[in-house]
């Protein structure tokens, strides 16, 4: 996963660029195979004056195979806006990934690779699990 930080109308100091780089990397280590690239775009919204949305935090992680997601935080730090930021990304990348598990399951795509030796041995093999679970659920033995 490649992260790359751009920064408007906020000094963008190597120290700055590895803070954000190491902030997004922990928070989003879990869907690191998932993703291909994140761009964080850091911006100062009122220039020098100070307000209470003043920084802008804006991530879009690029997922593989799919449409890329983009999120932003405001708030009155940058810490609180890269935290809030990245906080929402992780939140809708555990959504997308839940969605694209339940299709999976609902499809009745069953992604195992004994499926290529013995397809039909194996795909009994599950349906009698199924229905030895089921039974014991109902306290049928």
């Amino acid at each position: 996963m490649q992260i790359h930080v751009r920064s408007n109308h906020i000094e963008g100091s190597v120290r700055l660029q590895e803070w954000v780089s190491a902030t997004v990397t922990e928070r989003l280590d879990r869907f690191e195979d998932f993703l291909t690239r994140v761009e964080v775009h850091l911006s100062d919204e009122n220039g020098n004056k100070a307000g209470v949305d003043d920084k802008r935090c804006q991530i879009e992680a690029r997922p593989k195979g799919h449409q890329s997601i983009s999120v932003t935080h405001k708030a009155p730090s940058l810490d609180q806006a890269v935290d809030g930021a990245t906080e929402k990304l992780r939140h809708a990348l555990e959504h997308m990934v839940g969605k694209l598990e339940v299709k999976a399951v609902s499809s009745g795509h069953i992604d195992d690779p004994r499926l290529s030796e013995e397809p039909q041995q194996v795909t009994e093999a599950l349906l009698q699990e199924e229905f030895l679970a089921r039974q014991e659920a109902l306290g049928r033995d």
